[in-house]
């Protein structure tokens, strides 16, 4: 087979943007290694991969449909029908695909279970190995990581010591996983700091509009120079003005690198991608996570705890509450360029 021929489907969770723009810089290194990416997805994870990558081919798969509950634990086991209902859906999917398109020699799945498939190698990526739950959390992660034996590797995207992950990627169980470095879309610039605070919003409805209107109700006339990306993928892109605030409602990649390099602060979540984009731009950070949601609130915590970045709750930011950054060294990573042996896999005949 040419090499040039070689498909890997590569498909993110549509779980806002995270998975999503984390999976950038591997299909960028699948291009250079002459592989051809088949990117699944659904909803706003597939609308935002088509516009990055608007010449290759994609293919849809159904939706998880995951929603918000006020308590996240209930919330997801009222849902866990539906997303099996989904799982096994997309795992025909796949399998069809694979068998209509001889040239496909691997999978990389981003917390998507149902993708994977016997006739290839199949790769999961999460930075969660462990899912924290409360006084579920055992209960969670053993049911992730039985998931996770089901592919040939795992790849755990941050350095051999969870420098950002902590406890989430942490395990004794042998899962096949390799720590593939930190993954980010972006490159640090040295760029003039023409913004002061650089808001960027992500993450499922309704918290995103939550985020927003607290964070607009915040900065609305204030002196200081304030941007808002407000994460909304939508058919074309929009910029306007709103009292001493520029909006956008996204951002492509490139745009977004110029402004998160050329800004001073940024205010966002806590999710892991958003993390790992503002180490790899060494850049100072509040963080806002998502409440309910473990995952956040403990690398959050963690963050906070190692000096990174301090963290308010929602109810409890104030604009003032910005000035705490002083106190901490801000994120900083090395740039990360993936490894073209980790491909190898899919070398297999």
């Amino acid at each position: 087979m040419n090499a040039t021929n070689k498909k890997i489907i590569i498909a993110p969770l549509n779980w806002g943007l995270g998975h999503a723009t984390r999976c950038v810089p591997i299909i960028n290194a699948l291009l250079e290694n002459e592989f051809t990416p088949i990117i699944a997805s659904d909803g706003i994870a597939l609308e935002f991969l088509k516009q990055e990558f608007p010449n290759l081919e994609y293919l849809i798969l159904p939706t998880y449909n995951i929603s918000y509950h006020r308590n996240l634990k209930l919330g997801l086991l009222l849902q866990i029908p539906q997303i099996l209902k989904s799982v096994r859906k997309e795992k025909k999917v796949i399998d069809n695909f694979i068998k209509a398109n001889k040239e496909v020699v691997g999978i990389i799945s981003d917390n998507r279970f149902g993708v994977r498939s016997k006739l290839v190698p199949s790769v999961y990526i999460t930075h969660q190995v462990n899912v924290l739950s409360g006084n579920t959390t055992s209960l969670t992660s053993y049911f992730h990581q039985k998931i996770i034996k089901k592919f040939d590797e795992c790849w755990v995207p941050d350095n051999e010591n969870s420098q950002f992950s902590g406890k989430l990627s942490s395990t004794k169980r042998n899962l096949n996983g390799k720590f593939i470095g930190v993954l980010s879309r972006f490159k640090k610039e040295v760029l003039k700091q023409e913004i002061d605070v650089l808001v960027i919003l992500s993450g499922p409805e309704p918290n995103r509009t939550f985020l927003e209107n607290k964070l607009i109700s915040e900065f609305k006339n204030n002196s200081r120079n304030i941007v808002f990306v407000l994460g909304k993928v939508e058919s074309e892109q929009k910029i306007w003005t709103s009292e001493n605030i520029i909006f956008y409602n996204y951002l492509l990649s490139d745009e977004l690198q110029k402004i998160m390099n050329s800004s001073k602060i940024v205010v966002c979540r806590s999710g892991y991608s958003s993390i790992m984009d503002l180490a790899v731009l060494q850049k100072k950070v509040f963080l806002i996570p998502t409440e309910n949601q473990y995952e956040q609130l403990y690398l959050a915590d963690f963050l906070e705890e190692n000096r990174f970045a301090p963290f308010s709750n929602i109810a409890n930011f104030s604009k003032e509450k910005i000035s705490e950054i002083e106190n901490y060294k801000g994120l900083k990573v090395a740039e990360n360029r993936l490894n073209s042996q980790l491909f190898s896999l899919f070398q297999r005949k």
